[in-house]
C-alpha cells in the first residue's frame, strides 16, 4: 500500500481499495488510480509542467486567450493535447469566466478526464481577456508565447490591420511592461533608483552627482522597457510613438497583454 501510496500519490484508502480491487495485482492497481484523473493529477503535483500551447480567440473587438501547460514537448505536439486546448479555449469563451481561478474551477473536470489519458500534470496557467475598439494578437511560431494589443482612435487609419499586427509582434520581440512611462509602478520606478545608486556608488562616482546618473539610468529602464518608448522593431532609429503619430495623430494603443508558457 504504501509503495503505490508513493507511486501515484493518491491516499492510503485509495490505495487500499485499488488494491483490493486488483486482487492484489500491483500494476492493475496502478492503472486503475491512474484511471481517476483526479489522482493522476496529484500525483504529479510536484512535476514542473513547463511546456505546453497558448490558444486565441479574437473577434476583432475582443480577445481571449488561454495557456495550457503540461510536462513535455512531446506530449504538447499530440493531437490529444492540442484538442484540449482547444476545448479549454471554447470553454473560455462560452462561460466567460472572471477570473483565472474561475476558469481553472470550471475545467477541472476536463483536465481530471484528459489527465487519465495523458498521464501528465496539466495545468491551465493563463488567462487573459482584452477589449478595445480594435484588438489584434500575435502567437510566436513555437505556440509557448502570445501577444494581445488594443488600439484606438483607428477609424480611417492605411494599413491598420498590418499596423496592429506589427505592434503585437513589438510586443512579443521587446517584452515591455507597460504603454507608457505613467503605467508603470512607482515601486519600480523607485526600486530601480535605489539599483541605479547603489551601482554609481561601487563604480566610485562623485556623492554630488549619483542622484543624477541614477536617474540617467532608470530614464533609460523607462524608455527600454515602456512600448511608446521602446525602438520600432522595424526601423530602430524610430520609437513606436513616432510610427503612430506619422500613421495617425490620435491613434493609441489602449492596452496589452503578454501570455507564456512557464511552470509556476
Amino acid at each position: 500500500i504504501k509503495k503505490l501510496k508513493d507511486m501515484t500519490g493518491a491516499g492510503i484508502k485509495d490505495c487500499k481499495n485499488a488494491l483490493k480491487e486488483a486482487e492484489g495485482e500491483f500494476q492493475k492497481a496502478i492503472e486503475i488510480l491512474r484511471k481517476k484523473g483526479q489522482k493522476v493529477l496529484a500525483s504529479r503535483a510536484g512535476k514542473a509542467a513547463a511546456e505546453g500551447v497558448i490558444r486565441v480567440h479574437n473577434t476583432g473587438t475582443k480577445a481571449i486567450a488561454v495557456a495550457l501547460n503540461c510536462e513535455t514537448d512531446f506530449v504538447a505536439k499530440t493531437e490529444v493535447f492540442q484538442k484540449l486546448a482547444d476545448e479549454i479555449l471554447k470553454l473560455a469563451v462560452e462561460k466567460q469566466p472572471a477570473s483565472l481561478e474561475e476558469l481553472r474551477e470550471i475545467a477541472k473536470p476536463v483536465l481530471e478526464e484528459a489527465a487519465s489519458k495523458i498521464q501528465e500534470k496539466l495545468e491551465i496557467s493563463a488567462y487573459e481577456v482584452l477589449e478595445g475598439e480594435k484588438v489584434y494578437h500575435y502567437i510566436h511560431h513555437n505556440g509557448k508565447l502570445a501577444t494581445l494589443i488594443a488600439l484606438e482612435n483607428t477609424e480611417g487609419v492605411e494599413d491598420l490591420d498590418q499596423v496592429g499586427n506589427d505592434l503585437a509582434v513589438q510586443v512579443a520581440a521587446m517584452m515591455p511592461i507597460g504603454v507608457d512611462r505613467e503605467d508603470i509602478p512607482e515601486e519600480i520606478i523607485q526600486k530601480e533608483m535605489e539599483i541605479a545608486r547603489e551601482l554609481a556608488k561601487n563604480e566610485g562616482k562623485p556623492e554630488h552627482i549619483i542622484d543624477k546618473i541614477a536617474q540617467g539610468r532608470v530614464n533609460k529602464f523607462l524608455a527600454e522597457n515602456t512600448l511608446l518608448n521602446q525602438e520600432y522593431f522595424k526601423e530602430d532609429k524610430k520609437k513606436v510613438k513616432q510610427y503612430l503619430k506619422e500613421k495617425a495623430p490620435n491613434l493609441k494603443v489602449k492596452a496589452f497583454k503578454i501570455i507564456e508558457i512557464k511552470a509556476e
